[in-house]
C-alpha cells in the first residue's frame, strides 16, 4: 500500500478532495499501481506555524 504524505497550510474541503484525487491518479499512472491501493495523508498546519524565507507564512503577501 503506497502512502503519499503532504505537509501543507490549511485547505478547504474542495481543495483537499481535488488534491487527493489528483495525487492518487497521477501516482497510479506513473507507478502502475491501482488507485485503490493508495493512501493519502494530509498534514495541515496553520500559516502561523510555517516559515518561508525567514517570515511567517501568515505575514507574507499572497
Amino acid at each position: 500500500m503506497p502512502v503519499i504524505r503532504v505537509d501543507c497550510s490549511d485547505m478547504d474541503m474542495v481543495q483537499k478532495e481535488k488534491l487527493i484525487k489528483s495525487l492518487t491518479k497521477t501516482a497510479s499512472e506513473i507507478m502502475g499501481i491501482p488507485e485503490a491501493a493508495y493512501v493519502v495523508l494530509l498534514n495541515e498546519m496553520n500559516k502561523d506555524n510555517i516559515g518561508v524565507g525567514g517570515e511567517m507564512l501568515s505575514k507574507k503577501k499572497q
